[in-house]
């Protein structure tokens, strides 16, 4: 299967014809799912940087030469990768490390007070875009971005 430019082996519990029961799903089942439905909306993405980037004037300057077609496709995978790492998938594990380390005070320099304010925009955008959004998908997503905003800080 193909999806936002990456290919799964298996059916992603986001998948729109997957049929879980919703009493079954795992904090990350609800969380992809989610996601699913909120990059289908080609809204949400930008959207969500229009937020973000407009949250603070020093956020705006370091968008500032942002090629966001790239960005908005950085964002899919990363949010994937967060369910992984979250559930101690080895390779999103490596990733997030990855990505902790460009984003640490020696290189991209993104400072603690930005991942409050990522987390906050990212959740409010995808509550408006996400159709089936209710407390349990809001936990799943403060849930599966809170673990990894956290690692992130702690890689600062």
């Amino acid at each position: 299967m193909r999806a936002g430019g990456f290919e799964f082996a298996h059916q992603a519990p986001w998948a729109p014809n997957n049929r879980l029961n919703m009493e079954e799903l795992t904090p990350k089942d609800l969380f992809l799912q989610s996601v699913g439905r909120c990059v289908a909306n080609e809204l949400f993405l930008p959207e969500f940087y229009s937020r973000f980037v407009g949250a603070s004037e020093e956020i705006q300057a370091r968008f500032r030469f942002t090629d966001f077609d790239q960005q908005y496709l950085m964002l899919r995978r990363s949010l994937e990768l967060c369910a992984g790492a979250t559930s101690g998938d080895p390779e999103s594990m490596r990733e997030i490390n990855e990505r902790a380390l460009t984003h640490d005070r020696d290189h991209l320099n993104i400072k603690p007070e930005f991942y409050d304010v990522w987390l906050e925009t990212i959740i409010d955008t995808a509550r408006i875009h996400d159709s089936q959004w209710d407390e349990a998908v809001e936990t799943a997503w403060q849930r599966i971005l809170g673990h990894v905003v956290k690692h992130m800080l702690r890689k600062y």
